[in-house]
């Protein structure tokens, strides 16, 4: 067995590649888009890189590709919290308990070298992105912009010596059992609001530039207390605002404002996964791109990727008003399901804000630390 250091763009297409074979079998998998994913890895491309270290690895068995690995430094989360976190993602790997000691020991090494003393993942690049080890709830496909793994991972990566951090929660709401009270109590909620010069309303595409830095402030703020929270540069905002805008609707983007000061923001995105599923191996060319174009119009899922209100105006019933404007936008739509996610197993308000909606924990995804 050998582990080598990714250092060519045939290797970064191999690394970027091998999921679409270990998964080959998987009704439930959903490949990354190779575009995206190739810029994501490539310094120059992705605004994190400005900031931040990464090495890619992968595992051969003589010739044959069985695992891969990233070994990420994050300057920005150290400076942020004080710490010397190093992290790892993009992980996938054969049912081999020595390809991933061989992984993780290559890992290591190289974030030590970085001057990390503790190890947290799978991150991939950051908490602003995909994150976390899916533990249970592996019967569905994953929604947009959240990961999926093979079961075995689990056991594997707790065979090195890593434990449990913390859990990621993910709540399913059905159209057809969902709880409308905050829809019928829409407009009370709304006019109490108006009381305090709080209104809300659905964001205006036209002038996304104006909002963009609003909601980027508000991100940073409503966010910051979270664990492994790091803020975003203005760069990776755009870059991800860029992404977004080509997938977003009105409807389900709601801002909450007092006068000219956003205090509250809901973003839901539609389940693109639903189509990238049929995509074969991530690739847009010659016919993925039709089938994204074509058939985003008849996506039946929404994912609430964003809801939150900052510190000084939560429990004001803004929470509710958020929900219940999400609902309500849905109602005549094909959307059937909403997945709320990610959310901390210990964040009570928000968890219970959901389960008073019926929405019901569906998917736990883990995130895993050791000292190194």
């Amino acid at each position: 067995m050998k582990v080598v250091e990714v250092s060519s763009k045939s290797q970064l297409k191999t690394f970027i590649d091998f999921p679409h074979d270990l998964y080959k079998d998987d009704k439930n998998y959903v490949p990354e888009l190779f575009i995206a994913q190739r810029d994501m890895l490539t310094p120059g491309k992705h605004p994190f890189h400005n900031h931040s270290y990464i090495q890619l690895f992968l595992a051969y068995e003589g010739s044959k590709l069985v695992g891969r690995i990233a070994a990420i430094y994050n300057t920005n989360h150290n400076a942020f919290i004080n710490a010397k976190d190093g992290f790892f993602g993009f992980f996938d790997t054969i049912d081999d308990q020595d390809v991933v000691n061989a992984l993780m020991e290559k890992a290591i090494d190289w974030l030590k070298r970085k001057g990390a003393d503790k190890m947290v993942g799978p991150i991939n690049l950051s908490t602003n992105d995909t994150c976390g080890l899916l533990v249970k709830g592996f019967e569905l496909p994953p929604v947009a912009m959240m990961p999926y793994n093979k079961s075995y991972y689990e056991g594997l990566l707790l065979n090195t010596g890593l434990k449990k951090q913390t859990d990621l929660l993910a709540y399913l709401v059905d159209r057809s059992n969902i709880n409308n009270r905050s829809v019928r109590l829409l407009d009370a909620l709304e006019n109490r609001l108006k009381r305090s010069d709080i209104k809300l309303r659905k964001i205006d595409k036209k002038n996304l530039k104006k909002d963009i830095p609003k909601i980027k402030e508000l991100y940073n703020s409503a966010w910051d207390k979270n664990l492994g929270f790091v803020p975003m540069t203005d760069e990776e905002f755009d870059f991800l605002a860029k992404d977004l805008s080509m997938i977003l609707d009105p409807k389900y983007c709601i801002i909450a404002e007092q006068g000219e000061k956003m205090v509250g923001f809901a973003l839901g995105i539609p389940d693109i996964n639903q189509i990238l599923i049929k995509i074969k191996r991530g690739r847009l060319l010659p016919t993925g791109i039709l089938k994204l174009l074509f058939g985003i119009k008849h996506v039946t899922g929404l994912r609430v990727l964003l809801l939150g209100v900052i510190d000084g105006y939560r429990k004001l019933g803004i929470e509710a008003c958020l929900y219940g404007n999400l609902i309500k936008n849905a109602e005549g739509s094909k959307i059937k399901y909403a997945e709320c996610s990610w959310m901390l197993e210990d964040n009570y308000l928000m968890n219970h804000a959901i389960e008073q909606i019926n929405g019901k924990q569906y998917k736990r995804y883990r995130l895993f630390e050791k000292s190194i």
